[in-house]
């Protein structure tokens, strides 16, 4: 496109250098007029010839835009990092004597591992819903040994056999070997109070055995991981509660634990400890 545009322009500058001076006696035949007019349209003709280079072809011709898009393509990309989930807090849950032995057995058949495992169960997928990593951990699970969470709870029943009338209710001992024992003595009353409400079943106060406060579990586990264990009630005169109505059971274990974890008040209990 440049060279016709020298050609047209050097077509001018010819035209407009060979037109002859006039002499002072062809200024006298030919007025200023005229001389005007003839320099108006040589500029206008120059100026056509710009706008004819300076069209929207030419200036977003398919080479500029080539060079547009190389430029836009060699500035650095910008990277950002990818948002990892911050991992979910964790949780404990041992089915007492599950994977190890029966427990307690009841004439029909009926294994105190059965019931706690089934109580186990939904406590984990309650917990699980409320937004929680929960492991379902056997009685003596290889993963106990230096287990580190926010909080665990194991879970039992007491003899199905019948011993007199006043043997029904539940049991909570906090864990003696815990390194914070406040902590320890809080997650066992949470777990009282909560249970106590939902389930309406009687709590033992002083009757915790040896076997409950110095449970093995307590001794394996990480001693910053609070732990608790409870017996859910008594397999002959709590029985039908505690199979028939198992999510009622699991519902009293979860709000305990988050009861601890959340930090809700409780009253002043005797944990009987």
């Amino acid at each position: 496109m440049s060279k016709p545009l020298r050609l047209r322009y050097d077509e001018i500058q010819t035209m407009i250098s060979s037109e002859p001076n006039p002499s002072s006696d062809e200024t006298t035949k030919n007025p200023p007029v005229f001389s005007a007019l003839w320099t108006i349209l040589s500029v206008a003709l120059v100026v056509a010839t710009l706008f004819t280079l300076w069209t929207p072809a030419n200036l977003f011709s398919n080479q500029m835009l080539d060079r547009m898009f190389q430029a836009i393509q060699s500035e650095a990309t910008l990277t950002y990092p990818t948002p990892t989930a911050a991992p979910r807090p964790r949780i404990g849950i041992v089915a007492g004597h599950w994977g190890n032995d029966s427990g307690a057995v009841c004439p029909d058949g009926l294994t105190e591992m059965q019931v706690n495992l089934e109580i186990a169960n939904r406590v984990q997928q309650q917990l699980r819903e409320e937004g929680f990593e929960v492991d379902l951990l056997q009685e003596f699970d290889d993963r106990l040994e230096g287990y580190q969470a926010l909080a665990l709870v194991s879970i039992h029943n007491d003899s199905c056999e019948y011993i007199n009338d006043e043997a029904t209710g539940y049991k909570v001992a906090a864990a003696a070997s815990s390194a914070f024992p406040e902590k320890a003595q809080r997650l066992s009353g949470c777990l009282i109070d909560r249970y106590g409400k939902i389930t309406n079943l009687r709590f033992h106060a002083n009757s915790t055995t040896p076997d409950m406060v110095y449970y093995h579990t307590f001794r394996e586990v990480h001693a910053d991981t609070t732990a608790a264990i409870i017996e859910t009630g008594f397999l002959n005169l709590d029985r039908r509660i505690l199979t028939e109505q198992p999510d009622l059971i699991a519902r009293g274990i979860t709000n305990g634990i988050l009861c601890y974890v959340r930090n809700e008040p409780i009253p002043v209990m005797d944990t009987g400890q």
